[in-house]
């Protein structure tokens, strides 16, 4: 590759466009894109420990012994579901079925984790079922996960419970979200918080060159989104450039994702201090507004569909909700696959040799099966006359018992590095086991692509054909 920012060759691990569905850049005709965590990535472990500590001191304040509780990253990803009437944190696959489990920050056994949802799957529909799913979940689960050992150890409130427990955790972070000083820190201190990508404002060059319309569409406020955006883009974009020269229009306090299902009204933006006028009929190119909705966008654009492409980082209010509504394609950004594929490629030669030996067990098994039932059939008279005596099957049942309990011993370590491959608790983001976890299945229902960063659009070009690749089936040869 001669240029790292993509102007040639394939792109790294970790960088590609993974498409659902087939997607063909040039009739897209709009490029839509969220801001926080999508064209503005933060570091993850520092804005989500200052995120948990904001939430520590407001529940200090209620007099809750939180002082001396530390942010633990690890304890949670992105794709976990709170069980809030258990106090449980699970990992699901794709068909609801409960792979993984902990009760606070313990990890339930097998016995007991079989017991509270062997017969149970579970259903995001279900108000006992909450789904954290984005990176600024991370945080909250972290701190529900604590308090409900505090809780277990009767040193919360009695009156409370895991339920309110989980929805007072909720309440306080998204408070420590929305209020101005944890954001204020941000712009105070962008360097310590935001990672820089200088591949990004030349993706959105190539788009806009390319003829693609360009939005931002942001739940954050206008002073939050000025500063970021400048600092983010400004520095990389060529001559007098800025961020404002990259987009079409740029839509603040969206309230996502009610700007995808109602009638918002719009208001515009006067100035960089945020001065805001009512405003009256079509949105206008160029221009700033607070709110608006996704039919005024359409209606701005004279686009409307399969011609508009948006781009963020939440499942429901970014992907689930525009693709069910509007019928815009839709790509999810998903930070963690670069380090999911790197702790996937480390685990290579390993996975090769754990698939070499699930296939010696899988024919040892068989066979063993086999003779049980040759066995069986000798013994009650029916069926084909078996070629060996039930003493020789019975010899060769042993001996395959003693080779499957060896081969056991050798596969229980590679399985377990499987399992806690990118993280020791829940493993990779978009497996579950051997399955593909809830998160992937909800990845593929609404994300058209999913990709690591919006700068991926760099290898990609804006006028790729995305073809999906051909959907596998347990019988495929």
């Amino acid at each position: 590759m001669k240029d790292s920012r993509g102007s040639s060759g394939e792109a790294p691990l970790g960088r590609g466009m993974y498409c659902n569905r087939t997607l063909n850049m040039r009739r897209i005709g709009a490029i839509g894109y969220d801001m926080d965590y999508t064209l503005i990535h933060y570091r993850v472990e520092d804005w989500e420990r200052r995120a948990f500590e904001y939430v520590q001191d407001k529940l200090a304040e209620r007099g809750w012994p939180v002082e001396d509780l530390a942010f633990t990253p690890e304890l949670i990803t992105r794709g976990l579901v709170v069980d809030v009437e258990q106090g449980n944190l699970l990992k699901a696959n794709r068909f609801g079925y409960v792979v993984r489990a902990f009760h606070g920050t313990h990890p339930l056994d097998f016995d007991e984790q079989r017991r509270l949802y062997g017969r149970h799957f579970v259903d995001l529909h279900d108000s006992r079922y909450a789904f954290l799913n984005t990176l600024f979940s991370i945080s909250a689960g972290s701190m529900y996960a604590h308090l409900v050992d505090r809780m277990d150890a009767g040193e919360l409130p009695s009156s409370l419970g895991y339920t309110s427990l989980y929805r007072q955790v909720r309440s306080s972070t998204d408070e420590a979200h929305m209020e101005g000083q944890l954001k204020g820190e941000i712009v105070a201190d962008p360097d310590h918080f935001v990672e820089l990508d200088p591949s990004l404002p030349l993706a959105l060059l190539d788009q806009q060159n390319a003829g693609k319309k360009l939005m931002v569409i942001t739940n954050s406020e206008w002073p939050y989104t000025q500063a970021m955006m400048s600092y983010a883009f400004d520095r990389f974009l060529p001559g007098d450039m800025t961020w404002r020269h990259l987009f079409e229009l740029v839509l603040v306090a969206a309230r996502k994702p009610s700007f995808f299902e109602g009638r918002n009204p719009a208001l515009e933006i006067l100035d960089d201090e945020g001065t805001l006028k009512p405003h009256i009929g079509a949105l206008a190119s160029g221009q700033c507004y607070f709110g608006g909705n996704a039919g005024q966008v359409e209606e701005c654009l004279g686009l409307s569909g399969d011609q508009i492409l948006y781009v963020g980082d939440h499942m429901y209010s970014d992907v689930s909700v525009t693709k069910s509504l509007m019928r815009w394609r839709t790509a999810l950004i998903l930070r963690e696959l670069e380090h999911d594929l790197a702790a996937e490629q480390q685990l290579a030669a390993g996975q090769r040799q754990l698939s070499e030996l699930m296939g010696d067990k899988q024919r040892a098994e068989q066979r063993h099966c086999q003779l049980r039932l040759s066995i069986q059939r000798k013994k009650q008279g029916y069926g084909p006359a078996p070629d060996e005596s039930i003493a020789a099957a019975q010899r060769q049942m042993h001996e395959l018992r003693d080779e499957m309990k060896a081969l056991d011993e050798r596969i229980g370590p590679l399985a377990a590095a499987a399992s806690q491959a990118s993280n020791p608790n829940w493993g990779l983001l978009m497996r579950a086991g051997n399955d593909k976890s809830m998160l992937a299945r909800m990845v593929e229902r609404s994300a058209d692509v999913y990709t690591s960063r919006v700068s991926n659009f760099c290898w990609a070009t804006p006028f790729a054909y995305l073809r999906a690749p051909r959907g596998s089936l347990p019988h495929d040869l």
